[in-house]
């Protein structure tokens, strides 16, 4: 009866975080529409300009195409229609719908934002548990030093001295792009190959939250090895090594884990420039381009799926939270 009624209260505390996040996915959708059309420029003009055709005739006809001569109410109501029927719309400049674009390169882009949120969660841990038990010793000062180092440096500072260093000056790892172009491979020689050009945008992009995991590790652990119940395992004569990963470490990933789940999807936002100054073909580049484009219908829907992402993200985060740590007991909200 009682594993019962945890699973019902469970139940019903994802189906309201699920029914929250729905509404917060839609208040997304229309923040973005009004921003985006808020600001200078239009497609039509931008499309105008590079034919060479800018009088008002032909802008008027393209406005017209594009649905831009509406008014700014009935395009949002138009464009929520076609969110809620699962249609982003057709890209001005490509001629191609929208979901087709995204789905293109979403792949692209979840390689390279999972592969560096796995690099920076591993290496943070280890760097943070290997800091705090060396505590003011060299070891500790040399990674706490680069794990500073590694936060204050701009991310497109560290993406093009990577560059410099490992693809022009050493020539170990190619610079840009995803795969060779035109090479054919297949197989294990082709996954060889994306492993080696993913190699520096992960690098460079895990390594800014490796020094916030590296940080929060240290610290965490420092207080968690202060509490009681570790001074009384010391005094049972129970192994440090024991001591560091059953008690110490599995009570200091706690706050770890609360924080990677936000972290998820914040690296989305890093992804952008990352795959920008790497020629990366995913969904940030393509946001990019649209944006220099003023191709509205792309860039909104970029900015839905990976609000999306970041919501289910957390929704994960949240379901996986009282695994973690058994003590906690989801309950539904308790209205008065």
């Amino acid at each position: 009866m009682k594993r019962r009624k945890a699973i019902l209260n469970s139940l019903d505390f994802f189906i309201e975080r699920a029914g929250k996040a729905v509404f917060v996915v839609l208040g997304v959708v229309v923040l973005n529409f009004l921003l985006i059309h808020l600001a200078p420029g239009d497609p039509a003009s931008v499309m105008a300009g590079e034919s060479g055709a800018g009088d008002a005739q032909f802008l008027a006809q393209l406005r017209q195409q594009f649905g831009l001569d509406e008014p700014l109410y009935v395009q949002l109501w138009l464009y929520l229609k076609g969110v809620l029927g699962f249609d982003l719309g057709f890209s001005y400049r490509n001629n191609l719908p929208v979901s087709t674009l995204i789905l293109e390169r979403l792949p692209a882009t979840l390689l390279l934002t999972v592969s560096a949120f796995v690099f920076s969660l591993a290496l943070g841990i280890l760097l943070g548990v290997m800091a705090a038990a060396r505590r003011g010793k060299f070891t500790d000062s040399l990674i706490m030093s680069g794990a500073l180092l590694f936060y204050a440096t701009p991310l497109f500072w560290v993406s093009s001295m990577s560059i410099l260093v490992f693809s022009i000056r050493l020539d170990w790892l190619p610079p840009f792009g995803m795969e060779t172009v035109g090479s054919g491979f297949t197989g294990a020689a082709r996954a060889w190959d994306v492993f080696r050009h993913m190699v520096l945008p992960v690098a460079t992009l895990g390594l800014f939250f490796t020094a916030i995991y590296t940080r929060l590790v240290r610290a965490s652990m420092l207080e968690v090895a202060a509490l009681d119940f570790v001074k009384t395992a010391r005094a049972k004569g129970v192994p440090a090594g024991q001591i560091t990963r059953r008690h110490v470490l599995r009570n200091a990933l706690l706050p770890v884990f609360t924080f990677a789940g936000i972290q998820a999807g914040q690296i989305l936002g890093g992804a952008v420039l990352t795959e920008t100054v790497f020629a990366w073909p995913g969904i940030g580049r393509l946001m990019f381009d649209a944006l220099l484009q003023r191709d509205y219908p792309v860039l909104l829907g970029v900015f839905l799926v990976t609000s999306v992402m970041v919501v289910l993200v957390n929704l994960l985060t949240d379901a996986l939270y009282r695994f973690v740590d058994p003590r906690i007991e989801m309950k539904p909200w308790v209205r008065s």
